[in-house]
């Protein structure tokens, strides 16, 4: 219960049980998944099970989030500066993520000979790059085009944001509705692109590399465009006019311009490289 007498501008979140529910939903969902690729008995009914829970754990944090900003005006100037800060930074460790499948994925091409014993469930001639067998999925189909998309999808959420700022409602939800439908077509063209490539994720280190980088990244904006439409549904009620705040857009917008960021480096890097 939160004491009338408190007057500093510091909000002391009040006990909740979701940090331990995710932990234990994280759990079952990083058990489940091992099994699952392991073919364990009910791997995918744990995984299942652990992505179901955190599906629950998130959409119940966010429902309380929203409501300590808007019914409990929690969310003073400095506890607003707060949220900015942890924002960033979990999107420095997103960068730290993604850097970490750059790295393999530069180690696998730049230095091919390192990677040459014929006993290797992967092996790759000196040389080489992308191995041999690998046919690559042209850089100027699909994936141009959802470099367009991603690209495009950047500016419409800015003048969502720009249109918010000036309390141009209207703009503001037209410029989030466009985002959200790039997101979903740029989704609906991976999984195409998926569906239609000569390799699968089991072909070899090259193959590895670009299922896991891409696959993660396609699941950034899902996350995202899941994101973003959560926006707009608040907009639609109202969350966003003048005075009342709009961190959570404004956050999701920061993420979006990261996944666009990153998309930038996948399409040069991954699809170009072999070119």
């Amino acid at each position: 219960m939160k004491d009338s007498k408190i007057t500093h501008k510091y909000h002391i979140v009040d006990p909740s049980p979701l940090p331990l529910f995710a932990s234990i939903a994280l759990l079952f969902l990083a058990l489940g998944g091992v099994m699952f690729m392991h073919e364990v008995r009910f791997g995918t009914e744990v995984m299942g099970l652990g992505l179901i829970a955190i599906i629950a754990v998130v959409g119940y944090w966010w429902r309380d989030v929203i409501k300590e900003g808007r019914i409990d005006h929690a969310h003073t100037d400095i506890v607003r500066r707060g949220l900015g800060f942890g924002m960033l930074l979990f999107i420095v460790s997103e960068i730290m993520f993604f850097a970490a499948f750059f790295w393999s994925f530069f180690h696998a091409s730049i230095f091919p000979a390192e990677i040459v014993d014929p006993s290797s469930a992967w092996p790759i001639k000196q040389g080489i790059w992308p191995p041999e067998g690998i046919k690559l999925v042209d850089p100027w189909n699909i994936p141009f085009l959802n470099t367009l998309i991603l690209l495009l999808s950047g500016t419409t959420v800015t003048w969502a944001h720009y249109s918010l700022t000036e309390n141009n409602q209207e703009d503001f939800k037209k410029g989030l509705a466009l985002t959200i439908a790039l997101g979903v077509i740029f989704t609906c063209l991976q999984i195409y692109e998926y569906y239609h490539a000569e390799f699968g994720w089991k072909d070899g280190i090259f193959s590895s590399n670009f299922y896991l980088t891409t696959g993660f990244h396609g699941f950034h904006v899902l996350i995202g465009t899941i994101f973003l439409f959560i926006c707009f549904l608040r907009a639609r009620s109202g969350h966003f006019v003048k005075g009342q705040g709009h961190l959570g857009f404004e956050f999701a917008a920061w993420y979006w311009h990261f996944v666009d960021v990153i998309w930038l480096f996948l399409f040069v890097f991954v699809y170009l490289w072999g070119e």
